[in-house]
C-alpha cells in the first residue's frame, strides 16, 4: 500500500451537530486534504462543484433528536455517505460524549449503522489534541483548571440536557444500545494482532488514546480493517488518528502552521451556550470592544419573539455604528437567573422554546450581516450553530483558518450576502477566553 490509498475519499462523516461536524472538516483541511462539509445532503450537481475531495462531511443535529427520528432519518443518510464512495463512514460525535438514552443516542446511532454496514464499530471519542483522553475505557478532558474525568467535570457533569454521570464510555454507551460493548485498551492498542483481533470478537469496541503514538496505533487499527469494519462511530479523534497514521506512513507532509485571514472591524456573534467556558468569553469580549447584548428569551414562549429579534437587530446595527462588535447572548453561564426563568416558563415545552430561540438567533444575525455588510460571523453553542446556519441558507463550509481545534474560521457557501462569509461556529464547552477576540483578529496558528 502507498499513498495512492489516499486518492479517493478517504473519510465520509455525519455530523450529530454543526460544530462537531466542522470540527472534523478542519483537521482534514489543514492536514492538506481537501474537504468540504455540506449543512444538507448534495445532490451530484452540488457535489461536482467540490472536485477532488477526500474528506465529505453532511451535518445534521441527530444529538437534540429522540430515538425514533433516528430510527426514521439515519438510514437514509447513512446512505448518502455510502456513494461518496469513501473509505471510511463515521458517524461524528462530540469529543464529551453528549448524549442520553432519550436524547441524541450514540448507542441508537451506532446500532442503526451496525446492521446497515456489518462488522464491528470502532468508537474513537478520545482526541488527545483536544485534550480529551481515554485511558482504560474511562473518558477524560482537559479545562483551564486541569484534566477531568468526564462524571467529574466542571462543564460536562452540568450539562443542562445531557450531563455526564458516568466516565466508562462502556458503560454510558451500553445505557442507550443492546449491543455487546468492550474495550480496547492501551496495552492492547500497540499489539497490532491484538487490537485487530478486538475488533473481530465484538460489535461495538471503545478504543483507548493518550498520546502521538496511541494516535498513529488507532489510525492503524481503523484503516487497516476498513474493508471489514467500514463504519466507525467517534470524534474529530477519528480523524486526527486517520491523519497521524497518514504522515507516519508518509502519504502526507508534515503539519504546517496555517496563517490567519486578517482582522476585520465589523463582525457579529451570537451566542445560545449557557456553558461557563462560553461566559468567561463573554465576559472578556464585553471588556475588550465587544457590545453585550442580552436576547429576551422568555419572548420564545410566548407571542413576543418577532419584537426580541427586532430589539436585538437594533442594537446590533447600533453596536455596530458605534465601532463595537455586538454580541448577541441568550445567557451568561448556567447560573444567569434567566435559565430558571426560561425552564420554569417553558416547562414540558422546554426543547421546543429552545429551537425557536435558535432559529431566531439565526435571524437576528442574518439581518446583522445583510444590513451591517459584515463578512465575518460566530456562532457559540454546538445545537445553536445548526438553528443558525439554516436560518442563513448556506449549504456549505469549507475550512479557511485554525483558531482553538475544533472551531475554525470556515468559508461559507451559499446564496447573496451569506455565500463567502467568514462563519466561525464554537461548542459551548470549547474555546480560549479571548475566542470571539481571536476571529475577531482573523484567527491563523499561534
Amino acid at each position: 500500500m502507498d499513498g495512492q490509498a489516499l486518492d479517493g475519499p478517504v473519510l465520509a462523516w455525519l455530523g450529530d451537530d454543526f460544530t462537531g461536524a466542522a470540527a472534523v472538516m478542519e483537521v482534514l483541511a489543514f492536514a492538506g486534504l481537501p474537504v468540504a462539509l455540506f449543512l444538507r445532503v448534495p445532490d451530484a450537481a452540488r457535489l461536482a462543484q467540490f472536485p477532488g475531495l477526500r474528506g465529505i462531511g453532511i451535518a445534521s443535529m441527530a444529538r437534540t433528536r429522540a430515538p425514533e427520528w433516528m430510527d426514521a432519518e439515519l438510514p437514509a443518510l447513512y446512505d448518502a455517505l455510502i456513494a461518496t464512495g469513501a473509505a471510511l463512514v463515521q458517524y461524528k460525535v462530540c469529543s464529551t460524549l453528549d448524549s442520553a438514552p432519550h436524547v441524541g443516542s450514540i448507542g441508537r446511532a451506532m446500532q442503526i449503522g451496525q446492521a446497515r454496514f456489518g462488522g464491528a464499530v470502532p468508537v474513537v471519542v478520545a482526541a488527545p489534541q483536544m485534550r480529551r483522553y481515554q485511558s482504560f475505557g474511562h473518558l477524560f478532558a482537559g479545562t483551564d483548571a486541569g484534566v477531568f474525568r468526564l462524571d467529574r467535570h466542571p462543564v460536562m457533569a452540568r450539562h443542562p440536557v445531557t450531563p455526564m454521570h458516568e466516565a466508562d464510555v462502556v458503560r454510558h454507551l451500553s445505557a442507550q444500545t443492546d449491543m455487546a460493548l468492550s474495550c480496547l485498551d492501551l496495552e492492547a492498542l500497540h499489539d497490532p494482532a491484538r487490537a485487530d483481533a478486538a475488533l473481530v470478537a465484538g460489535q461495538g469496541v471503545t478504543v483507548d488514546m493518550m498520546t502521538p503514538a496511541d494516535e498513529i496505533a488507532v489510525g492503524r487499527l481503523l484503516w487497516e480493517n476498513r474493508s471489514a469494519h467500514r463504519f466507525v462511530a467517534g470524534s474529530q479523534g477519528v480523524a486526527y488518528a486517520l491523519v497521524a497514521y497518514f504522515r507516519a506512513q508518509g502519504w502526507l507532509p508534515a503539519a504546517q502552521p496555517v496563517g490567519g485571514l486578517g482582522a476585520v472591524a465589523r463582525m457579529a456573534v451570537v451566542s445560545g451556550s449557557v456553558s461557563p467556558t462560553t461566559a468567561d468569553q463573554i465576559a472578556w469580549a464585553c471588556g475588550n470592544g465587544f457590545a453585550g447584548i442580552a436576547f429576551d428569551v422568555l419572548a420564545a414562549c410566548g407571542g413576543g419573539l418577532a419584537d426580541a429579534e427586532a430589539a436585538a437587530v437594533q442594537a446590533g446595527l447600533a453596536a455596530l455604528d458605534a465601532g463595537q462588535v455586538p454580541l448577541i447572548y441568550t445567557a451568561r453561564g448556567p447560573d444567569d437567573p434567566v435559565v430558571a426563568d426560561l425552564r420554569a416558563a417553558a416547562g414540558a415545552d422546554l426543547p421546543a422554546v429552545n429551537d425557536r430561540m435558535g432559529a431566531a438567533l439565526g435571524r437576528v444575525l442574518r439581518a446583522l450581516i445583510e444590513r451591517g455588510g459584515l463578512s465575518r460571523a460566530v456562532v457559540s453553542g454546538g445545537d445553536t450553530s445548526g438553528h443558525v446556519c439554516a436560518a442563513l441558507g448556506i449549504d456549505a463550509l469549507t475550512a479557511l483558518a485554525p483558531t482553538i481545534p475544533g472551531a475554525a474560521i470556515c468559508r461559507a457557501h451559499g446564496p447573496g450576502a451569506m455565500d463567502g462569509l467568514h462563519l466561525a461556529l464554537k461548542g459551548g464547552q470549547m474555546g480560549s477566553r479571548d475566542y470571539f477576540g481571536w476571529v475577531r483578529d482573523g484567527g491563523g496558528a499561534r
